[in-house]
């Protein structure tokens, strides 16, 4: 369905730009994850960082309006064979516009737990190094989102969808551990809010990656074998 809808909107045609915005929408979310992994990890964050970061928020904001509008403007007088590339593309932007909401929550996590003017540390164990190598996977899957969909890669986004898949389960299975675990509430708050933030960030992409994937009425959602081979 994706790789359809860009072949429509390439070339002179009035949702062109709402594609493009997307993209862009896709590509500024994904600065922001990177950056937000960053800090969650330990980089100190500046006034003018942190406002920055904001302000990436309020463009992927302004895009998904923007978007909408034009999908909206442009079905209320063309033809019924654009609905479903319309449809797609009001479904994929908002899972973006989530992508950047989670992205403010993550680096919003270590002020949030750390006792009053002390400092936030992370044991050096097990779980934590679980919790690392999660999200490093997650960092990947986003990395690699803009370019999968510019190339309309669909083995590439079976490939990210299955390991997502994987990963999620990973999270889940991490914050069970982590409540059955001796450490400090502050620690576990930390550590728990992480994996739930990294699963739902994961989620959207492989939200987004469905769409290279399964038929217009299954997006969000895997099956393999309803995958077309085309």
């Amino acid at each position: 369905m994706f790789k359809r809808l860009f072949s429509v909107l390439s070339g002179d045609y009035p949702l062109e730009k709402a594609a493009r915005r997307f993209t862009k929408m896709l590509e500024l979310s994904r600065e922001m994850i990177i950056e937000a992994d960053a800090v969650y990890w330990g980089k100190q964050m500046t006034p003018e960082e942190r406002t920055a970061l904001y302000e990436k928020d309020v463009e992927v904001n302004r895009l998904q309006r923007t978007v909408r509008k034009a999908v909206i403007t442009h079905l209320s007088s063309s033809a019924s064979s654009d609905v479903p590339y319309g449809l797609l593309l009001m479904s994929l932007v908002k899972d973006v516009e989530r992508l950047g909401d989670y992205a403010k929550n993550i680096t919003e996590i270590p002020k949030m737990v750390r006792p009053e003017g002390g400092t936030r540390e992370l044991p050096d164990d097990e779980l934590v190094a679980e919790l690392r190598e999660i999200t490093q996977r997650v960092i990947a899957t986003a990395r690699n989102a803009v370019e999968i969909y510019n190339e309309s890669n669909n083995d590439r986004a079976k490939e990210l969808t299955l390991e997502g898949r994987s990963i999620a389960k990973r999270c889940d299975q991490l914050v069970t551990k982590i409540a059955q675990s001796d450490y400090s509430a502050s620690v576990a708050v930390d550590l728990t809010l992480a994996a739930r933030f990294y699963k739902r960030l994961l989620g959207h992409l492989l939200n987004l990656l469905s769409s290279l994937l399964m038929p217009l009425h299954k997006l969000d959602y895997y099956d393999e074998n309803a995958i077309p081979n085309d």
